[in-house]
């Protein structure tokens, strides 16, 4: 525990001691280290004078924050109503049976994550998959195996 409130002091240190700054403390820690681990509530909750349930029960509510550590590269699959219609739970299930994983879930090397979306807002280019901030559209199954290749 000690360790980890030496390596957030810095940003402890940034913010008044008070509840008021429990969002932007979660925010800058999820910034620095990509989660916010059960160490990173208990600093927090030690910081700012409140429970451990209070700072997880806030953060919870919002789903910019995460709570488990992410993977290398995380595959976004478009579900959106053009993905949907041009196959794109195909390319979820191959996802899926590829990575033996579910939505949600990290390969057991943490080099992948697969998440469903709602849309990514590029419907001409139906079905699409997003990896990391790339974007890749107008896909197969065999385009799709080709593009996950080059991040493995």
């Amino acid at each position: 525990m000690e360790q980890i409130e030496t390596l957030f002091s810095e940003i402890l240190q940034k913010h008044p001691s008070q509840e008021g700054s429990l969002i932007p403390l979660l925010q800058e820690a999820q910034a620095k280290y990509k989660y916010i681990s059960p160490e990173l509530v208990q600093a927090v909750a030690d910081y700012l004078g409140i429970t451990e349930n209070r700072v997880f029960g806030v953060a919870s509510f919002y789903s910019q924050f995460r709570f488990t550590e992410p993977a290398e590269h995380t595959i976004s699959v478009c579900l959106g109503t053009a993905c949907h219609v041009n196959s794109g739970e195909t390319l979820v299930e191959a996802l899926e049976r590829d990575m033996d994983i579910k939505p949600g879930e990290c390969t057991a090397d943490k080099k992948f994550e697969l998440e469903r979306v709602a849309c990514l807002g590029c419907c001409a280019l139906a079905p699409v998959v997003k990896i990391d901030n790339d974007i890749y559209g107008k896909l197969n199954l065999v385009k799709l195996k080709e593009i996950v290749s080059k991040y493995e």
